[in-house]
């Protein structure tokens, strides 16, 4: 990294106040929830001030922020502004693709057996129209792509699976896995939502049809706020799984709304729900501002490159094991690591106001922009009184 480039990362840190010396936080659990930053606080307090007066027309500002968001969302994971809308979290989009892809009595829905449940329950939901959902057996506690491949059969159709999962941050070779579900005529969906906004990706490239993710964790939002994708061919074939008046182009004009014949939008804005959290719209619009000024893969490379530090601090101990996939292609910005007396460990570190989780009997570790050496140097100082 260049010195431009640690001016930029520091000048983003101090955007957040969660790192400020004087709370005496370190925040490592971006994986959970990510802290927001001033510029996102203050397009909440200008929404805020606005809605107590009510004297101007905010239609226009949310409308220009929700076009700012698909097309900075579009850009994130290399897709087209048309194939991007606005969600309320993960759930939104993979329910659009459960119940709005064509699928009958008998189809059959692959999953990994380690999902989080977001990704799992809106496909569970469609047993009760006959469609079968088969789980895949990881291996070691990650997906395993042999084991995919041997779950395929004739009545296959979706497989829905983590861009990165959510305990030990495996990230997913999407590429490869893209190229099998194409190859045996799988509709293949994508939970991006540990990876979105901070590990690069193509949508593209890796053959993804329907891809989701909510906004406040990587993506520095607030709860409530989120991405969805729909390649384009594929959206005049989804059934509409529900619909809004939002869904039509009204042109801005709501003056005159007796109009009942106007066609859907021909783009994924045919599924996002209106009347629209005006206040996500704005906050999720300046965080994606500011991840786009960093550029992802710079994000990418600045975590990995502190997580780098910590692996080898815990190479190096004797009391601690690493349970993360640390390959090249399948590392993400989480981080997990166990050993015998984890929970004392963990509970001794949020006493130090360090922040991070236990998540499937291992410690989580996320970072993210906002953190630095310090950080890490401050969470090993501890660890350390466990070696």
């Amino acid at each position: 990294m260049n010195d431009n480039d640690k001016n930029k990362f520091a000048a983003a840190r101090r955007l957040f106040p969660v790192t400020n010396k004087k709370r005496g936080i370190t925040y490592l659990n971006c994986g959970s929830t990510g802290p927001l930053c001033k510029p996102v606080k203050k397009a909440l307090d200008n929404f805020y001030d606005a809605c107590q007066y009510l004297d101007k027309n905010s239609d226009f500002a949310a409308f220009g922020d929700l076009e700012k968001i698909r097309k900075l969302g579009a850009k994130m994971i290399g897709a087209r502004a048309d194939e991007v809308g606005f969600g309320f979290n993960t759930g939104y989009g993979i329910n659009i693709a459960a119940f709005g892809l064509p699928l009958k009595r008998g189809d059959e829905v692959l999953l990994s057996d380690i999902e989080f449940p977001s990704n799992v329950y809106p496909w569970l939901a469609l047993r009760e129209r006959g469609i079968k959902v088969k789980f895949i057996k990881s291996t070691d506690r990650f997906f395993d792509i042999e084991n995919f491949k041997r779950a395929i059969t004739k009545k296959s159709r979706v497989l829905s699976l983590s861009f990165v999962q959510f305990f030990n941050g495996y990230k997913n070779d999407l590429k490869r896995i893209g190229e099998i579900c194409k190859d045996h005529g799988l509709y293949f969906v994508v939970d991006g939502i540990q990876g979105c906004g901070v590990e690069t990706i193509d949508v593209h490239r890796a053959g993804i049809d329907m891809f989701a993710a909510g906004a406040q964790k990587w993506m520095l939002s607030p709860q409530g706020a989120g991405l969805f994708y729909v390649r384009k061919d594929l959206q005049e074939k989804l059934i509409m799984p529900f619909a809004s008046w939002l869904s039509v182009d009204w042109k801005l004009n709501f003056t005159d709304l007796f109009h009942y014949e106007l066609p859907y939008f021909d783009s994924a804005r045919r599924f996002e729900m209106g009347s629209y959290p005006y206040s996500h719209i704005h906050a999720m619009a300046a965080a994606l501002d500011l991840i786009d000024s960093l550029g992802v893969r710079n994000i990418q490379n600045h975590n990995h490159r502190l997580l780098d530090v910590l692996i080898d601090y815990l190479k190096s101990s004797d009391c601690y094991r690493i349970v993360s996939n640390i390959k090249s292609k399948h590392r993400s910005s989480i981080l997990s690591f166990t050993c015998e007396n984890f929970v004392d460990v963990h509970k001794r570190l949020l006493k130090e106001k360090i922040i991070c989780v236990r998540r499937e009997g291992a410690i989580r570790v996320s970072v993210h922009l906002y953190n630095n050496l310090t950080d890490i140097r401050r969470l090993i100082s501890v660890l350390k009184k466990f070696d």
